[in-house]
């Protein structure tokens, strides 16, 4: 099934803040409300539901670093019923043409624990290269758009 990324409104709010990782992803993404709020108060991100027909199946954040410029993929996470059914790569791929057409984006940098299998399975095979910065004891890489 195709996937579409969408606002989030008053109609589909709660649905994203009832969205779940596995237990043992916790401790690797932020939850969906965090995010949420984060945005309120940070101008420059962009909060996007992930949905597959009808059905909301993820989230993902992006925004600019108002001190260097660089483009960052904030947050991605696939609700734990909907993963291993190719929806993250589907909307990364959605970001990726969006910030190339929107925004003319030369990048796009992401960073993660190295503990994060799944994060280390997914971005390396989407191209995302690995750095040698660090933010917060994670992994930064790049993807370059250009």
């Amino acid at each position: 099934m195709s996937v579409e990324l969408r606002k989030l409104t008053h109609d589909n709010f709660e649905e994203c803040i009832n969205l779940t990782v596995s237990d043992a992803q916790t401790g690797f993404v932020k939850s969906n409300l965090f995010s949420l709020a984060q945005a309120q108060v940070d101008n420059e991100v962009t909060p996007l539901a992930i949905y597959a027909g009808d059905t909301m199946v993820g989230f993902l954040m992006y925004g600019v670093d108002d001190e260097d410029g660089r483009y960052w993929l904030l947050r991605l996470m696939i609700d734990q019923h909907h993963q291993g059914q190719g929806y993250a790569t589907q909307a990364l791929e959605l970001l990726i043409q969006r910030l190339r057409t929107q925004f003319s984006c030369p990048a796009l940098y992401l960073s993660f624990s190295d503990e994060n299998t799944r994060a280390l399975k997914l971005f390396p095979r989407l191209g995302w290269q690995k750095t040698s910065e660090r933010i917060r004891d994670e992994s930064v890489y790049v993807l370059d758009l250009s």
